[in-house]
């Protein structure tokens, strides 16, 4: 089973983030620009939470408030659910099942290095699965 590392080195480090006094529309924005369902929150360089289409969706659109009036900080996710880059794929699949969570921040020690999707995790599960019956197939026809 492969490791976060190498999950990270085959789709790419790519961090998109936000600051925490940013405005949610600012957020929105950047997620539909780059296609995510999420981003990062940093503050001084460090991981200060995560905000999504859902936290969006349930604490502002909900309650009738203006997404150019409400800050960020006012709805991220500051408890954050990160994992280390040695985790493996089956390992992250346990964490998010359990947590509830669709991202999964990549730390290095305090050092943010990526992040990962429950799409990619899946993504890398059905690819194994696939070599798997590749081999077996192979076997039983060898």
């Amino acid at each position: 089973m492969k490791s976060v590392r190498q999950l990270l080195q085959a789709k790419g480090r790519d961090i998109h983030s936000i600051a925490p006094d940013a405005r949610v529309f600012e957020a929105l924005k950047l997620m539909a620009e780059k296609n995510v369902g999420a981003l990062v929150v940093t503050e001084s360089g460090k991981l200060a939470g995560i905000i999504s289409e859902r936290d969006y969706a349930r604490k502002v659109r909900l309650h009738g408030k203006w997404s150019h009036d409400v800050p960020v900080r006012e709805i991220m996710t500051e408890d954050v659910v990160t994992v280390d880059p040695s985790r493996t794929v089956e390992e992250c699949m346990a964490i998010v099942t359990k947590e509830r969570v669709r991202h999964l921040p990549v730390c290095d020690g305090d050092r943010l290095v990526g992040v990962i999707s429950i799409g990619d995790l899946v993504k890398e599960v059905i690819a194994e699965q696939q070599e798997t019956i590749k081999q077996l197939e192979s076997y039983i026809h060898s």
